[in-house]
């Protein structure tokens, strides 16, 4: 059973889902990646089900909505919000959502700490080099512990609905009909992330 889907969320959340299916024998290969090139893979059969966080629009492949992953705006006690951005790419994406959601316009300022991990991106904040925009999931430990505040409580904060795809006709193989079942039951009862 081939896996694809976004580097922290399946580390964060879902190989610990996953982890009574392989202690009962389930055969597991993981890719990390983007969301558009996992899917190219899906629909190119050389992956059995993808966590997209966009919803896929390929002939050949079908999703059903899972999860929602809500997203804070978040920094280290002390650093406040005029302090320098840290993001996950140039062009903002998790932020410029963050900010037409709850400020109804598009960020002004630009990052100043790039990295394309948001694993690296929460370390930084902890680190107090800025604040920065990241799901609730990778935060939350964080935040009970006090090593990183949410600088802005929204009504309702953004959320992004997260995807598993699978290629027609492949739901037929019982490892892949089997791990999807699973995901989908699991990821469901816990609702958002």
């Amino acid at each position: 059973m081939h896996l694809g889907g976004p580097a922290e969320f399946l580390s964060e959340v879902v190989m610990p889902m996953l982890a009574p299916l392989v202690r009962d024998g389930l055969r597991l290969r993981v890719t990390l990646g983007l969301s558009d090139d996992l899917l190219h893979d899906l629909a190119a059969g050389r992956l059995d089900l993808v966590l997209s966080t966009i919803r896929p629009r390929l002939r050949g492949v079908q999703s059903d909505p899972v999860y929602d992953e809500e997203f804070l705006l978040v920094a280290a006690p002390g650093v406040g919000p005029s302090e320098p951005l840290v993001a996950y790419a140039e062009d903002l994406p998790i932020v410029r959502r963050y900010w037409r959601s709850v400020y109804g316009r598009r960020p002004s300022m630009a990052a100043q700490v790039v990295m394309p991990d948001l694993r690296g991106v929460l370390s930084a904040v902890r680190a107090g080099m800025g604040v920065s925009v990241l799901p609730a999931y990778l935060c939350r430990r964080d935040l009970a512990a006090g090593t990183l505040v949410t600088l802005a409580e929204p009504e309702e904060p953004p959320i992004n609905t997260g995807h598993l795809a699978v290629r027609s006709g492949a739901q037929a193989r019982p490892a892949v009909a089997r791990v999807r079942e699973h995901l989908v039951r699991e990821l469901r009862a816990a609702a958002s992330f």
